[in-house]
């Protein structure tokens, strides 16, 4: 039986989904102004483990995760770089898709975007609004908290608790403090659809309640995201949610631990904010993945170059431990014997298994992969090997492989030195008119994914 941790109980509970065999799971996805950063990574890793476990167990999870594709850092990005809206985040969506597919993260059944869901989130709101849980001021409009008698229930804070210190910004119409807004009326120059309160965009916490219960229905089964996420934004999801449905929004939530950069707090103006995007140009991004899921979702991490380079070791022995077997495999047959090692494979699994079934609990199952590993080594230093005893060996290794998103055979990737160094040589070629050998460069590149771009500053490459 699977058990998670729920933020909203405080406590471990068995999983019992809402229809047998299935899982409806919503995680929160990121704002598409620019690329991702390592604090974003963290959360879709760790629920794509999940998704993975749940899924190694037979369940078949409708996993969702959206994009926030208009806001105002979008509109900012828009301003500064005068480019519309939709074009930045159609831009940075790729982005996404290509640095979490370095991270082995697989693709959600959907990935819903606000600005396909416009009318049902003025439908949401019209619903919220007639039942008295809502209302218009000049244009603007506001969830009235006080309507709902359970807020605070994620975040165990009292309404009473939260008025201390509640202020109305500057320019806000709203008539408590504690009311949040659900519709934004449109300032000049901003992106903007029509509703019945005039012209605006909607605010940020109704957007995932409209595309959850899109997607859905009116109660999930899991509810994930990052612990900063749990107040305001998980808290104001369930009061408009379960104001306009009248049922339960999420049966579990689930939020993952912070992330510090050499034990500091991550943040722009420390100078410490570390985009994936950039990172795994130096880091094999299969090592990056191995890390984070060294620490249970739940814990703080800390990232450092040291922490990530032991990650990296531990990986390599994984994975030479692995491709011996494989070449070990293809000279072994079938003698019998080993059967206690056998024993050991199946023992490694279970034990593997009750720490996932324990709030998904990655570090430990990763203990139990070196152990696993370990007892594979002791094996293989015999002269003979069983092909049964090796067989069982690298199926248990696939299957943690699977469950855990982390690759076993290694990928050589280029390193940026070593594309520059390319380049350099293309371009001696290409002065002593040896076009042959500079087009075997570019071509060779190419099929690493490496883009080269002809500037006026010189050649420059992107990773495609």
């Amino acid at each position: 039986m699977v058990r998670i941790y729920n933020s909203l109980t405080r406590r471990k509970e068995d999983f019992r989904p809402i229809e047998d065999g299935k899982v409806k799971m919503y995680v929160c996805g990121p704002t598409v102004y620019n690329y991702i950063h390592i604090g974003n990574a963290r959360p879709a890793i760790a629920f794509d483990t999940v998704r993975r476990y749940l899924e190694h167990k037979g369940y078949d999870v409708n996993y969702v995760s959206n994009f926030t594709d208009v806001d105002d850092k979008l509109i900012r990005a828009s301003m500064e770089l005068k480019e519309e809206v939709p074009a930045i985040a159609d831009r940075f969506i790729d982005a996404f898709f290509e640095d979490t597919g370095a991270l082995n993260v697989k693709q959600a059944t959907e990935h819903p975007r606000v600005m396909d869901h416009m009318d049902d989130i003025i439908e949401f709101i019209k619903v919220l609004v007639d039942k008295g849980h809502a209302y218009e001021s000049e244009g603007d409009v506001y969830f009235k908290t006080r309507s709902f008698d359970e807020y605070g229930k994620l975040s165990h804070q009292s309404v009473d608790d939260l008025k201390v210190g509640a202020r109305i910004e500057s320019g806000e119409k709203k008539e408590d403090p504690l009311d949040f807004v659900l519709w934004k009326q449109a300032k000049e120059g901003e992106i903007k659809w029509g509703s019945p309160w005039g012209e605006g965009r909607p605010g940020w916490h109704i957007e995932c309640s409209v595309m959850a219960r899109h997607h859905l229905g009116d109660t999930i089964d899991i509810h994930a995201g990052g612990q900063d996420l749990t107040f305001p934004h998980h808290e104001n999801e369930i009061a408009q949610s379960e104001c306009m449905t009248d049922a339960t929004f999420s049966n579990y939530w689930m939020h993952n631990g912070y992330i510090n950069i050499d034990n500091e707090k991550m943040s722009k103006s420390l100078g410490n904010f570390i985009l994936v995007h950039d990172i795994i140009r130096e880091i094999d991004p299969n090592v990056l993945r191995f890390f984070m899921i060294s620490v249970h979702y739940r814990n703080p991490i800390n990232y450092n170059r040291e922490l990530v380079e032991a990650a990296a070791a531990g990986l390599e022995r994984i994975q030479s431990s692995y491709a011996q077997a494989k070449e070990r495999l293809e000279t072994s047959v079938g003698s019998g014997d080993g059967g206690i090692y056998l024993s050991v494979v199946e023992e490694k699994i279970a034990s593997f298994e009750r720490h996932m079934d324990d709030d998904f609990n990655t570090a430990n199952a990763i203990t139990v992969w070196h152990e696993l590993a370990t007892e594979l080594n002791k094996y293989m230093r015999g002269s003979t090997t069983d092909k049964e005893v090796l067989e069982a060996f690298i199926e248990a290794f696939d299957v943690f492989s699977e469950v855990l998103g982390v690759k076993l055979v290694r990928e050589e990737i280029l390193l940026d030195e070593e594309i520059e160094a390319l380049i350099e040589e293309r371009d001696a070629a290409r002065a002593n008119r040896d076009f042959a050998r500079a087009d075997e460069i570019r071509d060779s590149l190419k099929a690493e994914g490496i883009v080269l771009e002809d500037t006026r500053e010189g050649v420059r490459f992107k990773r495609g």
